[in-house]
């Protein structure tokens, strides 16, 4: 336990003075994915008891291909905070992070508690109020993103702000799996993906999330905001970049790097 306690200490450090730390799986060997949810709820609460409060969670490692990197057969997760939300086309400065990146996904509203297990995605259609779109923008305080499922687990999801768009939209108006999205950078398109990237469907992201959290006593909560996963590969932003993510009928959201 002492050992969690300090990688805690590390990673809070790491994360307030925007230095990067060498990958946890090379000096501790023993560290299993458990103990990096342990860490990874330690943090929060150490935020929590500071004054933040949560907004929600964020689902990772939905997709194939990053699975298959990372070794891994199933997503994961981290949480989300009340400082670490940004409004549509807000200015946000490149020096509060190490290493940034953007994704595009997603985002569901919830009307109603989801909890575990056994939860399907039908279950969280009839639970959401509005989705949105939104920008995750991700950091690691693990360096050069040399990262594996404990290192992401421990570093909240490898979590920074989230930016979320104007436009609320029910779920009966929208078919999410076939749902596009286009990632602009600078007015030039570097990504594009549909909903169907997110576990074949976003809302199966978040069902598996109720699922997931059941085995730490935790569940969804009414007013929560959910990141169901990446519609595309991350894009690195440096400062002076625009990004804007237009999601066809969900509307668009952007966010400016100085």
């Amino acid at each position: 336990m002492k050992l969690l306690e300090t990688i805690v200490d590390e990673l809070l450090d790491a994360e307030r003075n925007q230095y990067s730390v060498a990958p946890l799986t090379e000096r501790f060997a023993g560290l299993n994915v458990l103990d990096a949810y342990q860490i990874q709820l330690e943090v929060i609460d150490r935020k929590k008891a500071e004054g933040r409060d949560v907004i929600g969670k964020k689902v990772g490692l939905t997709s194939v291909a990053m699975q298959q990197m990372l070794g891994v057969d199933e997503p994961d997760y981290g949480h989300l905070l009340d400082d670490m939300k940004i409004a549509d086309g807000e200015t946000v400065k490149i020096s509060e992070f190490i290493s940034p990146k953007v994704e595009a996904e997603i985002g569901f509203i919830l009307e109603k508690d989801l909890v575990g297990p056994g939860g399907t995605y039908i279950d969280v259609l009839m639970a959401t109020k509005y989705v949105v779109p939104t920008i995750e923008i991700i950091d690691s305080r693990i360096a050069d993103w040399k990262i594996k499922l404990v290192d992401t687990v421990a570093d909240n999801g490898s979590s920074a702000r989230v930016v979320v768009g104007n436009k609320y939209s029910t779920v009966d108006c929208l078919d999410l799996r076939s749902l596009g999205m286009a990632l602009h950078k600078n007015e030039e398109l570097v990504a594009t993906g549909s909903g169907a990237a997110a576990l074949g469907h976003p809302a199966q992201a978040v069902a598996w999330l109720a699922n997931k959290l059941h085995e730490f006593g935790i569940h969804l909560k009414a007013g929560e905001l959910i990141l169901p996963g990446a519609l595309s590969a991350a894009v690195a932003v440096t400062e002076g970049d625009t990004i804007s993510a237009n999601f066809g009928p969900l509307g668009t959201v952007s966010v400016i790097f100085e």
